[in-house]
């Protein structure tokens, strides 16, 4: 095969590279460093992830993990090669939009788990067999609507910002203090109280019907509006196609 550039950390997801003989469970493998980078991004955040608390984690030297990972950079390749694990089984036979809104609630639950997704592949066009796994989930549900394929790759891309966007604010709010009950309320408040129909009469008839109340159940609420609202444009495409 012709030398196109590709990265060691995507030979080696993409079994190009010649791995190391494999060792018992409890040695240090590059699935276990990467698993238990996971669970630090997870419980602690990205940004609390260093090759030197990695290394105390698994209760070794930090220069024993270069030999399964070259690099931070590397590292965070597997983890989001990995984070995302199995996408669910979409019957191409199926219901179109039925699997593509599956699809979308299962992504959106990988990046509430894994927040530190969107941070540290903030768009990127992915590379790597887990995350193009997802892609190709996604393009089963629409693989036959009549939709040619650019415009099948245009559709779950438009869901899948949907979906990251969301994400993103709501695993902010989750992460500060808008996730306390008593803030939510106070912001809802002073909502009504300065935001008068003189001056913003639309914002203020939405904050006088709940639109502020940022309740866990409005929040799931609006993203199922908000995602439905995406399928309805793209059945529109698939009945005009």
């Amino acid at each position: 095969m012709a030398d196109i550039g590709m990265p060691r950390s995507l030979r080696i997801l993409w079994d190009m590279e010649e791995q190391p003989v494999k060792r018992p469970v409890q040695s240090l493998t590059r699935e276990r460093i990467v698993a238990t980078a996971i669970e630090i991004a997870d419980t602690d955040g990205i940004a609390a992830l260093s090759m030197a608390k990695l290394a105390e984690r698994l209760g070794s030297a930090t220069m024993s993990l270069y030999r399964h990972v070259a690099n931070k950079e590397e590292l965070l390749i597997f983890m989001s090669d990995a984070a995302p694990g199995t996408p669910p089984a979409i019957d191409p036979g199926g219901d179109w939009r039925a699997g593509l809104e599956v699809w979308a609630l299962a992504l959106r639950e990988v990046y509430l788990r894994h927040p530190w997704i969107l941070v540290i592949n903030p768009g990127r066009p992915p590379l790597d067999p887990g995350q193009l796994a997802w892609a190709d989930a996604g393009l089963a549900a629409l693989s036959r609507t009549g939709l040619d394929g650019s415009r099948r790759l245009a559709a779950i891309m438009a869901v899948l910002n949907y979906v990251r966007g969301e994400a993103q604010i709501s695993a902010g709010l989750a992460g500060s203090a808008w996730a306390d009950e008593e803030t939510q309320q106070r912001y809802g408040d002073l909502m009504r109280l300065l935001v008068t129909r003189d001056r913003f009469p639309h914002l203020a008839a939405a904050s006088e019907e709940g639109a502020f109340a940022m309740e866990e159940e409005a929040d799931g609420a609006a993203f199922s509006f908000g995602l439905a609202r995406m399928l309805d444009g793209i059945g529109h495409i698939i009945d005009k196609s």
